[in-house]
């Protein structure tokens, strides 16, 4: 008789002797043939030698780097060595591994044609050689590859010619086609608009034209950005059910956007982006709650902003993007009902009222961009209402009113730019709790008063801007002391007193060449701008996350103010700085040496009392290439040895400075020489002001199986999907 302690036992034995049956790392040697094939294709492939080393130790296929092998037979059906870093060309040997299933040889460096003998691999289903440098055409032999369910040549460059026809009835089973970011051209074959097992199709980042046409199957994703596509929209009836991304991005589409676009009952991501679309914007285009990304910026798009663009959930619309187009009237306070939103791009339009007074309602808002229209009134005090926000963008336009103290809620901000505006009053003393400002434009307003202490308490500031406003009283003693600051302009008011000998050290950027140096020349007129690129990152769980990079001189501009005393020595040991701009103030004594500015592009000291003699040398400044020290009290001799010949102009207003001329006596000085513009009337319009920034924003979207970013024009976005 069995007892009840004998079950556990016999229930164990029977549990580990179905999981040993089951276990699918039993040792099974490599096929013989399949082993000298590999080993064959591993001789010849370059790369760390310990990438394949563990081939070279045995026949145990479970030992073999990225190879899977049949239990039965050991014939190999997988080899996936992806992101090995191998190179070279890809043996032929390859191809004798009759039983393969799946070739993954995604990111490495492999060069040269694909080898056609790929072709004879029946039954392979996967085949990826995406982000190598493979070049040339599509082998026609890939035709052969019935069962084929994926391809995937993403980023060859050097990989192109006409898509083939045959690429969409070779196999009946295909499911995904990837072959952005390569160089195929021509149309996309009729092939491809009907082949009903497609699911996935990829084709962004080449250089396909023709007319867009609709496609007959039910696709998930479809991607055919960034190439010359022309025509019409079409509805894509065949997809309503199941496309999920459509990107159409940077090409030439013209016309209007049907109201059938918002039937695609299952679209989450739509990016119109970059094209020529135009009319207006009907009313009747209202998008499901299940569309998280919308962008149909860059256009010429005109008339009103659609009082509703999409239902508004918790969970709904996450990313809106209408700016670069003609849109006009006010910003309908139904806007502020998409309660999911987290960033909202109406830029440089024609937008005309006040910002909704609702706007607080959305909570989740990260990163608000509405320069460059002509909107008017005060910033809402609701506003603070988006606690989460990180990036306001409100230059450019006719806002009025004072910064409220009670905006110091918004105390993640990271980017402030309100610049070019009517905005008056003081700096409010709550501001100090802005800790996490990195970029800050306030230029080109009515403010007023001097500089308190909150500023201190920004501490991660790269970038501070408060040029042509009405700010008075003393430079304060911690002005230069903020340790990651690129770039600082208080250019255009009315500070008095001494320029404060502080501990210039401090700041990385501008004592370190290294950081500083930017590559290439940075002429006058970009050096009076700045280029941000923000990375607006949104994961599966719908969380954002906000990164930049700044592309912008590093310097100092004091320039139009009233400021007296000599110059402190410290600025003068700068290695890091390339743009020092101290014109226009009433400033003394003499010019020390100008030797540890190695880094030093554009120098202004034009209109002070500077006296002595000016540097012995500056041919060691190699990247100098904007000189002004105009109109001060210089005097001595300056001879043509001394590398101050390249800036004709430099010394102009110096009545007792004599500089060599060609013929070896003192010469007229004449008006600084600068191309386009003299170096004042640079200054004036603004140095280094967000004002006039071209704001480049590429807006990266991941998702768990799909990713979006931009591509690189002013603000664009690159729909990259990959599953």
């Amino acid at each position: 008789m069995e007892t009840n302690s004998s079950r556990p036992t016999k229930l164990y034995v029977a549990m580990v002797l179905l999981l040993l049956s089951l276990n699918p790392c039993e040792s099974v040697d490599v096929d013989p043939q399949d082993k000298a094939a590999l080993l064959l294709f591993g001789s010849r492939a370059q790369g760390p030698s310990q990438s394949l080393s563990a081939w070279w130790s045995g026949s145990n296929c479970t030992n073999w780097t990225g190879v899977a092998c049949s239990r039965e037979s050991g014939k190999v059906i997988s080899v996936n060595l992806t992101g090995m870093n191998l190179s070279g060309d890809v043996h032929p040997s390859l191809c004798n591994l009759s039983s393969l299933e799946s070739l993954g040889l995604a990111q490495n460096g492999f060069t040269g044609a694909i080898p056609p003998c790929l072709g004879s691999l029946s039954g392979l289903k996967t085949l990826d050689l995406s982000r190598n440098r493979f070049g040339g055409a599509l082998p026609d032999t890939i035709s052969r590859l019935g069962n084929l369910k994926e391809l995937v040549l993403s980023w060859n460059r050097d990989l192109g010619g006409l898509l083939p026809p045959w690429i969409g009835n070779f196999s009946d089973k295909l499911e995904r086609v990837d072959a952005g970011f390569n160089s195929f051209r021509g149309e996309i074959p009729e092939s491809l608009l009907y082949l009903k097992s497609l699911r996935h199709l990829n084709l962004e980042n080449n250089n396909l034209g023709g007319d867009l046409r609709d496609f007959q199957q039910s696709l998930e994703i479809l991607n055919l950005g960034s190439n010359s596509l022309s025509g019409t929209l079409p509805c894509f009836s065949a997809c309503s059910g199941s496309l999920s991304v459509l990107n159409l991005a940077d090409n030439n589409i013209v016309g209007g956007i049907p109201t059938c676009i918002a039937s695609l009952e299952a679209l989450t991501h739509l990016n119109l982006s970059h094209n020529q679309l135009s009319y207006k914007i009907s009313p009747r285009l209202v998008f499901s709650e299940k569309i998280l990304v919308l962008d149909l910026s860059f256009n010429d798009l005109a008339g009103p902003l659609p009082s509703k663009i999409a239902e508004g959930t918790e969970k709904g619309l996450i990313l809106l993007d209408l700016s670069h187009n003609q849109l006009s009237g006010e910003i309908p306070s139904k806007l502020t009902e998409l309660k999911s939103l987290q960033a909202l791009f109406l830029s440089h339009n024609l937008l005309t009222g006040e910002i909704p007074s609702r706007i607080g309602n959305l909570t989740y808002l990260q990163v608000i961009d509405l320069s460059n229209n002509v909107l008017s009134g005060a910033i809402p005090l609701n506003i603070v209402g988006c606690f989460q926000l990180l990036a306001l963008i409100l230059n450019n336009n006719n806002l009025t009113g004072v910064i409220q103290p009670e905006f110091d809620a918004l105390s993640g901000l990271k980017i402030l730019d309100i610049s070019n505006n009517k905005i008056s009053g003081e700096i409010p003393q709550t501001l100090a709790g802005w800790k996490s400002l990195e970029i800050v434009d306030l230029s080109s307003n009515n403010l007023s008063g001097t500089l308190n202490d909150a500023i201190t308490k920004w501490s991660s500031l790269k970038y501070l801007s408060l040029a042509r406003n009405m700010f008075s009283g003393n430079l304060p003693s911690w002005v230069f002391t903020f340790q990651a600051i690129r770039m600082m302009d208080f250019s255009g008011n009315n500070f008095s007193g001494i320029i404060p000998d502080g501990n210039f050290n401090l700041s990385l950027y501008y004592n370190n060449r290294d950081f500083a140096r930017q590559p290439g020349n940075i002429s006058l007129v970009s050096m009076a701008t700045l280029g941000i690129k923000v990375h607006v990152v949104v994961a599966s769980t719908n969380e954002v996350r906000l990164n930049y990079d700044i592309i912008a001189a590093v310097g100092i501009d004091l320039s139009g103010n009233m400021l007296h005393g000599e110059i402190p020595s410290g600025i003068f040991g700068l290695e890091g700085l390339e743009y020092l701009n101290l014109s226009y103030n009433i400033l003394t004594g003499p010019l020390p040496d100008l030797e540890k500015m190695r880094s030093l592009k554009a120098l202004d000291l034009s209109h002070n009392s500077l006296s002595g003699h000016p540097p012995e040398n500056i041919s060691g400044l190699e990247d100098l290439t904007a000189l002004d020290l105009s109109y001060n009290s210089f005097s001595g001799y300056i001879s043509k040895q001394q590398g101050y010949w390249r800036f004709p102009g430099a010394f102009a207003g110096n009545p007792n400075l004599c500089v060599e001329s060609s013929t070896g006596a003192c010469g007229q000085e004449s008006t600084p020489v600068v191309p386009g513009k003299t170096f004042q009337e640079e200054m004036v319009e603004g140095p280094i002001s967000l004002s006039v920034f071209l704001l480049s924003a590429a807006i990266t979207f991941y998702f768990s199986i799909v990713s979006l970013f931009c591509s690189a024009r002013a603000r664009r976005y690159i729909l990259e999907t990959k599953l």
